[in-house]
């Protein structure tokens, strides 16, 4: 028999909170059998806004009650340290008592990042956990790592990560051996600073599918599966895709708002500006996966509407079913025990 699936939303969390995550919640039910949602926050204001749409809960959508939460500026530590009953880390602590499977919040990335590590604790073998997402290319998606979780970071750590996204990717895109490149300034082997040689020369020993040195243009032409880099080069990355992308909408918009004609023009390309705008929607990328941790946390973008939130907690319910943590942990050992016969 088909397993239920539960899953904590961190209600409060976000620029939006309930307004957005409940609608989001009731969308993902209504599509997905055997899944139990918990809504994570305050009661009354839950209670509130389920009401509003003529929903109350039920035996597959219920409400945890948690009296704080954690706001978007605030300082990881301090959330840690003083914010034991926000929605965030009830939402987290559910996950670490076996209640639900997973968590996914669009509150403070900091704060979460900080509070999963704490309360879940790392997989055996992996030092630092990463942030994983995907990024639309010509071929598919791509998906890159770490995404901001580390500025500093080793060639070990750089390994870690590129076997972590080997594993979610295989898992999740259903592909036996996802080819793996670090991100870098040039393909050639004397480009790079020293951590970036040096992973290259510890994934070339390893059995992972590795193709060498990348650059950024390969994140979109879809050179390979999965593409490596440090967190604070993978952030920047991120940030800049997605401001290339809005520039890109904004050009677009007012060439077809000049004049009389090219209104003319962009009502006989709608068809075709709407799958353009469908394919690199980001919305529809949404949910960043904190790998590492001993259990599934994903992070949704802080102002995500319904659409976005939905596709962060679908993420989730994929990571559930492929027991992405399990394999994740199973691989490490496998790849470390090669390590240590080849180093030997």
């Amino acid at each position: 028999m088909t397993q239920t699936i539960a899953i904590a939303l961190d209600a409060m969390g976000g620029d939006h909170g309930p307004s957005v995550v409940v609608p989001a919640a009731l969308q993902v039910l209504s599509e997905t059998s055997r899944l139990h949602i918990v809504l994570v926050g305050d009661e009354q204001l839950l209670t509130a806004e389920l009401a509003s749409r003529n929903r109350k809960p039920s035996k597959r959508l219920s409400i945890q009650h948690a009296s704080q939460q954690v706001a978007m500026d605030e300082k990881p530590s301090v959330a840690l340290r003083t914010k034991k009953d926000s929605s965030m880390r009830v939402a987290i602590n559910l996950v670490k008592e076996g209640r639900t499977q997973a968590c996914v919040s669009a509150g403070n990335t900091g704060a979460l990042m900080a509070t999963a590590r704490f309360v879940l604790k790392m997989l055996p073998g992996i030092d630092r956990p990463a942030i994983i997402s995907t990024l639309p290319n010509i071929k598919g998606v791509t998906h890159m790592l770490d995404l901001g979780a580390n500025v500093d970071t080793s060639a070990d750590n750089l390994f870690e990560f590129a076997v972590m996204g080997s594993v979610l990717t295989s898992a999740v895109e259903n592909i036996e051996a996802p080819t793996i490149g670090l991100l870098n300034i040039g393909e050639e082997e004397v480009k790079g600073n020293e951590r970036v040689k040096e992973a290259a020369r510890i994934l070339t020993d390893c059995d992972l599918n590795y193709v060498g040195f990348v650059e950024g243009d390969d994140i979109f032409k879809g050179t390979v599966d999965v593409v490596v880099c440090d967190g604070f080069v993978g952030n920047i990355s991120l940030k800049t895709t997605e401001g290339v992308a809005k520039m890109i909408s904004h050009f677009l918009r007012e060439e077809f708002k000049r004049n009389l004609l090219t209104r003319l023009a962009a009502l006989v390309a709608m068809p075709v500006l709407n799958a353009l705008k469908r394919r690199i929607d980001p919305r529809r990328y949404n949910g960043a996966s904190f790998v590492g941790l001993q259990g599934i946390v994903i992070k949704s973008h802080g102002d995500a509407d319904e659409l976005a939130y939905a596709c962060a907690i679908r993420e989730a319910i994929v990571e559930v079913k492929k027991n992405v943590p399990g394999r994740i942990s199973k691989h490490v050992e496998t790849v470390m025990t090669q390590r240590t016969a080849t180093q030997g």
